[in-house]
């Protein structure tokens, strides 16, 4: 909760308030020193005055001195207490008693008199001067400063409503000031903001929050016939009271008010392109996955009669012959695999991947993945090692999506090991979480990379000059997967050293795919109550008694 704010705190935080109250200690520190030096002077005239008191015989003088010296003494007391207007008064008061008093006394000390009481007027005159000019100055000090802000200004009472609209509002919102009296100034918000708009004014005064709202304000056109348009406005409120000590009940609220409109316009524009990046996307996931099926068609031809050429079905082949269908065969299963992952990929970016979620025993996959892999990492001398135990609880998750899983992880391990080296899958428990870990030594990657793991068609090295075939797609699809699986991916790697990918899998299954309990639990028969022991107690005393 915001604390409520004082108007005069309010006020010290805007720039030039501290000229006005410069401007006071000038005029107290003017008044100190004319009351030191009259206070000499009188001192000064309190010696002839005993001259003359003990000449005449009459003592009246003296003592109006006398009285004039302790009335300046007490003024000097209410001006080092930081009471200028008590000093003057004080000490114009006593001016006039000693005044009147020399008056009286004889005709030797009436000149002195009638200068006494001259004084005494002019000072009583510069302190109704000073407290008129103080009362303007209160009155309109705080708002010329506020009108000098360069954002409008608004202040509401307790009851919701502008007391106090900076000429600055009219200005931004092209209307005379007059116009925003009363309720002029609701009247330009518009309609479908106002609930917000007066909501914030309600928490600010009532509950005493701050509140930073963004609404509408109708701006009149500038030139006779043109249509009004609406600007974007932020109203930031806080509570403020005139008592700091006051706790309880609503209190005013000041407002400041800033154009947002070319930050509003911006957004839409972000917006827009946003919107436009998805749809250009979503037009590419279209576009490969139509591709992706008019290509699997030809080339499950191509695969399925290359493997029949090879076969001799057809026909016993010579060498060169059969060579080249084992090359037609080969091309025709790797172009198949680039359109299945093409495939994938699109239904991912596309939220149509599907899970089906079982239980089953993730050591079984395991063996079954790695011999997919046996072939490619036997031709350049790689040994695969599988530390996987027997002992781990099943997991609730996507059987066919694991297994897409582990074998883009191990065919991605083989195909950047440095020949002759260690490609190793891992499965242990760690804590409600599968964790599945395939290292291998090969080339690494940067860390600059490793940031960037998930990207489609993302590779290492780019350009026509790279060492490794491949669309960059595995490891966006296992990142997929992973996250679908409400899993983790983590990759630590070394350029040189070789790269560690873990996954963590939940054991209990993504969130969505766990099984709910019942929202309601239907009992068969009623509980007994209290009520009914007492009855069958009751029943039974009297069967024993009769």
């Amino acid at each position: 909760m915001v604390k409520s704010l004082p108007m005069r705190s309010f006020l010290d935080r805007i720039p030039g308030a501290g000229a006005l109250a410069a401007h006071v200690r000038s005029q107290a520190d003017l008044a100190w020193v004319s009351g030191v030096l009259t206070t000499l002077a009188l001192a000064g005239l309190v010696y002839p005055f005993a001259l003359a008191a003990m000449v005449t015989g009459s003592y009246v003088p003296l003592v109006g001195a006398s009285l004039g010296l302790a009335g300046s003494a007490l003024a000097l007391m209410a001006l080092a207490q930081g009471r200028t207007g008590a000093a003057v008064l004080v000490h114009a008061a006593m001016l006039a008693g000693i005044g009147t008093m020399l008056v009286l006394a004889g005709p030797l000390a009436m000149a002195f008199g009638v200068g006494v009481l001259a004084l005494a007027a002019l000072e009583a005159g510069a302190l109704a001067r000073t407290l008129v000019s103080g009362a303007a100055r209160t009155a309109q000090g705080p708002e010329s400063l506020i009108e000098a802000l360069p954002d409008p200004v608004v202040r509401f009472d307790p009851a919701g409503h502008p007391v106090f609209v900076s000429a600055r509002t009219a200005a931004i919102l092209g209307c005379r000031h007059f116009e925003l009296d009363h309720g002029g100034l609701l009247a330009r918000v518009h309609v479908l903001d106002r609930p917000a708009y007066m909501a914030a004014i309600s928490e600010a005064t009532h509950g005493r929050i701050g509140r930073t709202v963004e609404m509408r304000m109708r701006r009149d056109a500038e030139a006779p016939g043109e249509s009004a348009q609406y600007l974007w406005m932020e109203m930031a409120l806080e509570p403020i009271e005139a008592d700091a000590g006051a706790t309880k009940g609503p209190v005013g609220a000041v407002a400041l008010l800033r154009d947002i409109s070319a930050r509003k316009r911006m957004e839409a524009e972000t917006r827009a392109g946003r919107a436009e990046a998805e749809k250009a996307s979503l037009a590419k996931s279209r576009f490969l996955a139509t591709i992706g099926h008019e290509l699997r068609t030809p080339l499950n031809a191509i695969v399925g009669f290359s493997d029949l050429m090879t076969a001799g079905i057809g026909g016993e082949l010579n060498p060169t012959h059969s060579e080249y269908a084992g090359h037609i065969k080969q091309s025709g299963y790797h172009l198949l695999d680039v359109v299945n992952m093409l495939l994938d990929m699109s239904r991912l970016e596309a939220g149509r991947f599907e899970l089906q979620c079982e239980a089953f025993d993730p050591e079984k996959i395991a063996a079954p993945c790695m011999q997919l892999v046996e072939q490619a990492a036997a031709d350049r001398a790689i040994r695969l090692v599988r530390a996987v135990p027997t002992t781990l609880p099943r997991v609730l998750a996507d059987e066919r999506a694991c297994r897409q899983i582990l074998i883009n992880l191990l065919s991605n391990a083989v195909k950047f090991s440095h020949d002759g080296g260690t490609v190793s899958l891992a499965m242990k428990r760690q804590g409600a979480m599968l964790n599945v870990s395939v290292t291998d030594t090969g080339v690494g990657m940067e860390p600059e990379t490793i940031g960037r793991i998930g990207e489609p068609f993302l590779q290492e090295q780019t350009g026509l000059a790279r060492r490794f075939e491949g669309t960059g797609l595995g490891l966006s699809i296992v990142k997929a997967l992973v996250e679908l699986h409400d899993g983790q991916l983590h990759v630590m790697s070394r350029p040189g050293e070789g790269t560690v990918v873990t996954v963590l899998l939940p054991l209990e299954g993504p969130e969505r795919a766990r099984p709910r309990p019942s929202a309601e639990i239907t009992e068969l028969r009623p509980a007994r109550t209290a009520s009914d022991e007492e009855k069958w107690q009751q029943d039974e005393r009297k069967s024993a008694a009769g």
